[in-house]
């Protein structure tokens, strides 16, 4: 259920409906909108009333809400969330450029990288300083002393800084550091760690799963936002088909077919949806066509000597080179780099 709220309202008349709602043993969800807010309602709505509702001042309807997905659904919030970080937004008219490299691999480096990228327009870096490996013996990150250069970088360029979450236990230490948090495709549905990010402050970058359809995305969503944390990225990766010719299969559908459901912004990390550099400015354009938000970009100084993910990283050069093309095609769909 969802009561929308009169424009221009008072404080005091939310409040008044907020204070009402959770008399009746249910949990309210204030989204705020340029022109009105709007105030979701989670738990059993037997409890709920209509016509009281809708009697309070202020209140201008009260609807149900379809899909299980309350508070990402496009019932909830007719226009589009816009997700501040720093000097960056990510759902705006202005694409949301994040780059970097696959891993943390030490202070030179990733600062090497912050300074190229920031130079070419790059808005936030990312860099993994804990990694999910699909082998145990595969180099697992720098961890702490990453998040520790990663801070020290964002210190000299200013950049927002973009990193993975793996478990509960680490997401205070990870939040204190890191600007936006991170949620792997291994972990899109890791529910308890979900609800833990779900409590931060922090934007989270939630990655779609391997296999997971559109509902089955929008409700990991919903499982942070039912905490309380309304900022959240979606960002399509590629998922698993037949296909032998790339990493993975890049979902570009998936782009409007999320836009008709979810007011939350989207972007797609071409790297991992191709594994394949010669893929990924091809694919970087073609979804910027599509609709999206922003892109996530693997860029390394030397990608032949990378520890990780050298095969789908760009050059410095060709990070470049991209920003460069992607400017005309973003004014196309009327958009900014």
């Amino acid at each position: 259920m969802i009561i929308v709220m009169k424009p221009g309202v008072a404080p005091k008349e939310i409040k008044e409906v907020v204070d009402r709602i959770k008399k009746m043993k249910l949990k309210p969800h204030v989204l705020k909108g340029t022109e009105r807010n709007v105030i979701a309602v989670i738990g059993d709505e037997r409890n709920l009333q209509r016509e009281p509702l809708e009697a309070i001042p202020g209140v201008e309807s009260v609807m149900a809400v379809l899909k299980p997905y309350k508070l990402a659904s496009r019932e909830s919030k007719r226009e589009n969330t816009v997700i501040t970080c720093g000097n960056m937004t990510i759902g705006g008219n202005r694409l949301a450029i994040i780059a970097g490299p696959c891993t943390v691999e030490n202070q030179s480096m990733i600062l090497q990288t912050a300074k190229s990228v920031k130079a070419g327009g790059a808005a936030a870096l990312r860099g993994g300083a804990f990694k999910p490996r699909t082998s145990p013996y595969a180099f697992q990150g720098l961890k702490g002393v990453g998040l520790k250069f990663l801070a020290d970088t964002r210190k000299q360029t200013g950049l927002p800084i973009v990193t993975e979450v793996l478990d509960p236990r680490d997401v205070a230490a990870v939040s204190a550091q890191a600007d936006i948090l991170q949620i792997g495709t291994r972990n899109m549905q890791n529910f308890e760690l979900l609800k833990t990010v779900g409590k931060q402050s922090k934007p989270v970058l939630l990655k779609r799963g391997l296999a997971a359809g559109v509902e089955e995305f929008l409700m990991s969503a919903e499982y942070i936002m039912a905490q309380g944390n309304y900022q959240v990225i979606l960002c399509e990766r590629g998922i698993r088909t037949f296909n032998d010719y790339s990493r993975n299969t890049l979902d570009l559908t998936i782009i409007p077919a999320l836009k008709e459901r979810t007011h939350l912004p989207v972007i797609v990390d071409p790297s991992h949806g191709t594994g394949k550099r010669a893929y990924v400015a091809p694919m970087a354009k073609a979804a910027i066509a599509a609709g999206a938000d922003g892109l996530l970009l693997e860029v390394h100084p030397h990608p032949d000597r990378a520890l990780i993910d050298g095969h789908q990283s760009l050059s410095l050069e060709e990070f470049a080179q991209l920003m460069k093309e992607l400017g005309p095609l973003a004014a196309a769909v009327n958009r900014t780099l």
